[in-house]
């Protein structure tokens, strides 16, 4: 016997599709949607549609936009490329404000125990980028994970012969921490790419 009648169910089962929603957390999502006023509903649905309507991939980035071509691409100096592995990363770098160059989205990383190989992510994208001939450095800003520090090193070495720069965002202790609780690896990258003052 089922434990949810079939509209509940269903809308369950919708929301435990999304990452990191496990089945609990669904089925509160799924009971504040029937909670909600008919209004509401139809305005969470109409944002759900909408987004999938309008909301697309830049041709030259990889960046969601809802043009052609997006804000980030169409306004900033192509000199500098940050090499991402989602659209959300560039997201966390715009908050810095820091950054002025463009970006390049992968659209993943390579992993061969998923089945991602070179040719599955942006990387023959990103190589005629750097061809045109506009490019004076590329910053690798992939994950600091085995599969990023994989496909980073990868991309890497098919710049080389292109003669473009070619950085990856450094790493260490996080700011406010404290040593004794940093890992193994995080220790050992800090004494890595330690910088004179």
């Amino acid at each position: 016997m089922e434990v949810f009648i079939e509209p509940i169910g269903r809308l369950i089962n919708e929301f435990s599709k999304l990452p990191g929603v496990g089945r609990k957390s669904a089925q509160r999502f799924a009971y504040k949607v029937i909670s909600m006023p008919e209004e509401e509903a139809q305005e969470f649905a109409a944002a759900i549609l909408n987004v999938k309507k309008k909301v697309r991939y830049c041709k030259i980035c990889g960046n969601f936009t809802e043009n052609e071509v997006c804000d980030i691409c169409a306004r900033r100096d192509r000199k500098t490329i940050c090499v991402v592995k989602e659209p959300k990363d560039v997201i966390a770098l715009e908050k810095l404000h820091e950054y002025k160059g463009v970006y390049h989205v992968l659209h993943g990383v390579i992993n061969p125990i998923e089945g991602v190989g070179p040719n599955d992510i942006r990387i023959r994208e990103l190589l005629a980028r750097v061809g045109e001939g506009e490019v004076d450095e590329v910053i690798l800003a992939t994950n600091p994970d085995v599969e990023g520090d994989a496909t980073a090193m990868y991309i890497a070495k098919l710049l080389k012969p292109l003669g473009v720069k070619c950085t990856r965002l450094s790493r260490g202790i996080p700011v406010g921490s404290e040593i004794e609780y940093a890992d193994d690896m995080t220790l050992s990258r800090a004494f890595l790419e330690r910088k004179e003052v």
